[in-house]
């Protein structure tokens, strides 16, 4: 395309009037053949279709015809591959697409919003200068700004934003490898430290750029050398653009910044949120800013707990510990008795032993197993620590709780602890002089404690109390004064057999988690005062006869029964529950008014032949638990229940088949005369078998098992023999699959060989599994566990798994978290 501006298009071809004076005085000095060579060119340029200025009477109009022809023209030519080489940038083009419009004529803005490392737009005076209206812009303009600041983007009226979502991990250690060997995948022997380096960078596109040229050209000792470093600090190239965006905070925000590196990651939004409200001006609100900068990020949980969670990447947490050890009034970083947190190992040894500990420290997050060297605490060693506010210690190490736990110590806590987390804590009774003024949190998990504090103690700031799995508490004190108690958790508290009538006081509590408290025989009256409360469990308080009458709460969405062997009565409960899980109790009579329940969604609750009124509850039933029962076969009425979706048959000894049922989970132990089972299902996407203990299944309902279910368990001595793949304990097994794939989802079928060497009935234990492909890179598959429920001799457990792969070969590892159980053998075959 050619464009005359203010010239003659003969002119340029003759090379006469204006144009032709000047071409000849650029020819003085030039051979008769470099001028011939630019006379024909220019020939032929004169010739090429394209615009001329002079015909127009509106050059902006000119413009925007040449811009539209050019656009179109380049629509109509071969895709552009400028994005060859980067690793998920099809994915992310895609999702543009809809956000661009392409087909509308009008101006649109769009806002690309990621993390650090998108090398662009900070402030809203840049935007203004730049793009303050989409009439500055021509019919069908895009203009795309990025930046790390949603709050800019929605300043400047710009609604189509696209998130930049992190890589997966995948997808990280593919962006690392590109950078650290050339080629997304790593080279031979390099596979372990280049995962290693990509979940330390957490999966940051610009510290996997900088560290893989890093890395690249070192040999595999340096790799090793370079790694511990790497874990405590932070490359000065990723620092100085992450530190960009933390400089650009205001003071208080950036103190929030530092909390959550050095204390928070990872926790539930509304506790951080309790813990520093005296310190912060609207918590939430810094939370959200801090989100929309995309220097964290806030998830939802799953669908069991729909509680919020703070996340920080590896590289952000790591800038804001940096932070604070070169912080202002700190000569050195040997000084860590100045730093305002106190989290590495080393620092906090240190300090607690030489007793150098200041007022300028307000917290200690200390995890005792990084302590190499083991470690002392002198007597005095919170003394000097007057602002102390946090204090997390993950438990002892090794036989340390002695030396690691000296109650002399903990004499001296400061008096403004806000939280205390101390799990394994090694003492029977808090310091006697333990102040709990300022206290929101306690947690102190599988602890030895047997009662929290002598005396009268004035906790009303303290809304959390964790002592789950503390089997020798016998007591609780008076919390009358925690008017602010919100969750209350003692499970597995073995050892305590009441809960005293105060506790009628403590009337914000909305979660009182009492489960397996095997000594409790009953609750006291006042917890019918406790009207907030949304949850109450007590499943396995086996010595629990009754219930008090007064728990009709309308708050009430949640009780758990289960395993409440001597409840016989049905609880007094409000018609407003929503999960009622009674199984495994002696329960004579279910209330015919449970029919009008209409915010009754899950009911789980055993079956026996006496039981009253049971057809009354059919409609609500999600679980239902047979035991010990006589009879051969399953009532009829069983597939009549609407909602079913688990059966458990424990004890029927004389079934002999299971015929079609619709419910997607069946679990049938000691079914000692069974032979058959027609694996069906209905029409339910998943399928769940448990067959544990003497079980004579045919070999063609065992072939089925294998071959129609999702997952199964049962006795088996053996790995079949169409699991053609197959490995041991720790080795990986390799799979050749049937096609060479192009980077798709494949289905596969794993089975183990489970072995209860003990031959002992075992505790519930969870199966995972490892997948890979042929370079040793992790291949991301859908998380996945099973849990695995007691059994006495070998089972197999089969089930299956989808996994995303691009290579032609992929690698299998399956492996158990059980010391009581091993595997003997496992297989994988493709679907």
């Amino acid at each position: 395309m050619t464009i005359f501006y203010d010239v003659d298009p003969t002119d340029v071809k003759k090379q006469t009037g204006d144009f032709g004076k000047v071409f000849n005085k650029t020819c003085r000095g030039k051979t008769k053949d470099e001028i011939k060579r630019w006379r024909k060119a220019l020939e032929s340029v004169a010739t090429i279709a394209g615009e001329h200025s002079r015909n127009w009477d509106n050059e902006a109009a000119m413009t925007e015809k040449i811009a539209t022809d050019v656009s179109n023209m380049l629509n109509l030519s071969t895709p552009s591959r400028d994005f060859d080489g980067l690793v998920g940038m099809g994915a992310h083009m895609k999702e543009m697409e809809s956000l661009l419009c392409m087909g509308s004529d009008k101006v649109r803005m769009i806002g690309i919003w990621g993390p650090s490392g998108i090398d662009s737009i900070d402030q809203s005076i840049q935007l203004d200068s730049i793009a303050k209206e989409t009439h500055w812009f021509g019919h069908g303009s895009r203009i795309i700004i990025t930046t790390q600041d949603k709050k800019l983007l929605e300043a400047h009226g710009i609604n189509h934003i696209y998130k930049v979502e992190f890589p997966s991990t995948y997808e990280a250690c593919q962006i690392f490898c590109l950078y650290a060997f050339g080629q997304n995948f790593p080279k031979d022997g390099f596979e372990e430290l280049a995962w290693q380096v990509t979940i330390l960078l957490g999966e940051l596109p610009l510290g996997l750029r900088v560290m893989g040229s890093y890395f690249r050209g070192m040999s595999k000792q340096e790799w090793i050398s370079a790694l511990p470093r790497l874990r405590t600090r932070l490359d000065g190239n990723i620092k100085s653009i992450l530190k960009f965006s933390y400089d650009a905070l205001c003071g208080e925000d950036k103190d929030l910044f530092l909390h959550i590196a050095c204390f928070f990651n990872y926790h539930c939004v509304e506790k951080v949120e309790g813990y520093l409200a005296h310190k912060f001006f609207d918590v939430s609100q810094r939370l959200q800013l801090l989100a929309k900068k995309s220097l964290i990020s806030i998830e939802r949980g799953d669908i069991y707990n729909g509680d919020r969670w703070i996340e920080m990447h590896n590289p952000l947490v790591q800038l804001g510990r940096d932070i604070v050890r070169h912080s202002p009034g700190n000569q050195s970083i040997n000084e860590p008795w100045k730093h305002q947190f106190l989290v590495d190992a080393r620092d906090i040894c240190e300090v607690l032993y030489d007793n150098t500990g200041t007022s300028s420290v307000i917290g200690i997050n200390f995890d005792p197993y990084k302590a190499l060297d083991g470690m002392n605490i002198s007597e005095r060693a919170f003394e000097g620590m007057s602002n102390l506010q946090f204090l997390r210690f993950n438990g002892p190490h090794g036989d340390q709780s002695d030396k690691s736990c000296l109650p002399q110590s903990l004499n001296y806590l400061s008096r403004k602890l806000i939280l205390l987390e101390w799990n394994l804590f090694p003492m029977t009774f808090l310091p006697f002089n333990f102040c709990t003024e300022y206290l929101v949190a306690l947690e102190m998990k599988d602890s030895n404690i047997q009662k929290l504090w002598e005396g009268h103690q004035s906790p009303r700031n303290l809304k959390w109390i964790n002592l789950r799995g503390s089997k020798n508490l016998n007591e609780l004190p008076d919390l009358s004064a925690a008017t602010k108690l919100q969750e209350l958790i003692l499970t597995k508290c073995e050892s305590l057999m009441e809960i005293p009538t105060s506790i009628g006081n403590n009337t914000n509590i909305q979660k009182l988690y009492l489960g397996m408290c095997t000594s409790l025989v009953e609750l006291p009256f006042s917890i019918g005062k406790l009207h907030k409360l949304q949850e109450l469990q007590l499943q396995g308080c086996s010595k629990l006869a009754v219930l008090p009458i007064n728990i009709n709460l309308k708050s009430l969405d949640k009780l758990n029964l289960t395993n409440c062997l001597l409840l016989k009565s049905f609880p007094e409960i409000s018609t407003n529950i929503k999960d009622l899980k009674l199984m495994r109790t002696a329960i004579r009579e279910v209330p015919t008014s449970i029919k009008s329940w209409s915010r009754l969604h899950d009911l789980e609750i055993s079956y026996n032949e006496n039981i009253l009124g049971f057809s009354h509850a059919l409609a609500f039933i999600t679980k239902l638990h047979f035991k010990d029962t006589e009879t051969k076969e399953i009532p009829s009425w069983v597939n009549k229940i609407p909602r079913l979706e688990t059966l458990i048959l424990e004890g029927y000894k004389k079934l002999v088949a299971v015929p079609q049922l619709s419910v997607s989970y069946q679990w049938i132990e000691n079914g000692q005369s069974l032979e058959k089972h027609g694996c069906s299902f209905y029409n339910h996407p998943k399928k769940y078998l448990k067959f544990t203990n003497r079980l004579k299944l045919n070999k063609e309902t065992r072939q089925l098992i294998q071959t129609s279910i999702t997952c199964a368990l049962l006795p088996s001595r053996k790995v079949p023999a169409n699991f053609t793949h197959r490995g041991n304990s720790g080795c990986f097994v390799i799979v050749s699959l049937k096609q060479r794939p192009l980077s798709t989802i494949l289905r596969f079928k794993a089975c183990i060989l489970l072995v209860n060497d003990n031959n002992e009935t075992t505790k519930e234990i969870v199966a995972y599994y490892d997948i890979m492909d042929k370079h040793k890179s992790s291949v991301i598959a859908p998380a996945y566990s099973f849990i695995v429920p007691p059994f006495l001799t070998e089972h197999l457990l089969t089930f299956e798994l989808e996994a995303e792969v691009t290579s032609n070969e992929l690698l299998f590892k399956l492996h158990l978290d059980s010391n009581e159980v091993r595997i003997k053998e496992y297989g994988v075959l493709q679907l």
